[in-house]
């Protein structure tokens, strides 16, 4: 009986090899990208000048010296379609705006993931801007995100979330915040 369950286990089947760590990510690289732009605002730290708009309508706006930047683009890791279960789960397509040339990652049909579509366009050479939708939902929660983010050669300039929360028993909220780096 052992030998019988042997024989029948996994062997050196090539299909079942894992997928080394450093292999090229599918899609743009959202983290790596965020993760440079984290270590550069941190050793700057920039003033920031941000607007919230709540359930009210109206709008407050706050300037910040001193910021986290780990904590403050952590909404915009959440674009990142990179991860193993997402791979083959977007179609790619090539977008052309004025001067700048990009690529848009639209969710397939049938697939469940959190991330309907991420938009990435290109000056020359560094990623010009990023905007991504992003939903969860579920019989107890509802909640879309629609992420902005605007940089130039020298890294971020702004970024915007605007989104919707609905609960089941509870209220709709409606929620925008934008923030601009003043330097």
């Amino acid at each position: 009986m052992l030998l019988l369950l042997a024989a029948c286990g996994p062997g050196e089947d090539a299909s079942v090899r894992p997928v080394p760590a450093n292999r090229k990510p599918n899609y743009f690289d959202v983290k790596g990208f965020l993760d440079k732009q984290v270590a550069d605002l941190n050793r700057r730290q920039p003033v920031v000048e941000k607007q919230v708009r709540l359930r009210d309508g109206k709008t407050e706006t706050t300037r910040v010296t001193k910021t986290d930047w780990a904590k403050e683009l952590q909404i915009f890791y959440q674009a990142d379609i990179n991860k193993p279960a997402l791979r083959g789960a977007y179609e790619v397509k090539a977008v052309t705006q004025s001067a700048t040339t990009g690529q848009l990652y639209q969710r397939k049909v049938g697939v469940d993931a959190t991330v309907r579509e991420l938009l990435i366009t290109r000056a020359t050479n560094y990623p010009e801007a990023m905007s991504a939708t992003i939903i969860q939902d579920n019989p107890l929660f509802y909640s879309e995100k629609k992420l902005s983010l605007r940089a130039d050669a020298r890294g971020v300039k702004s970024y915007s979330v605007e989104g919707i929360q609905k609960l089941v028993l509870f209220d709709t909220v409606r929620y925008t915040v934008r923030t601009r780096i003043v330097e």
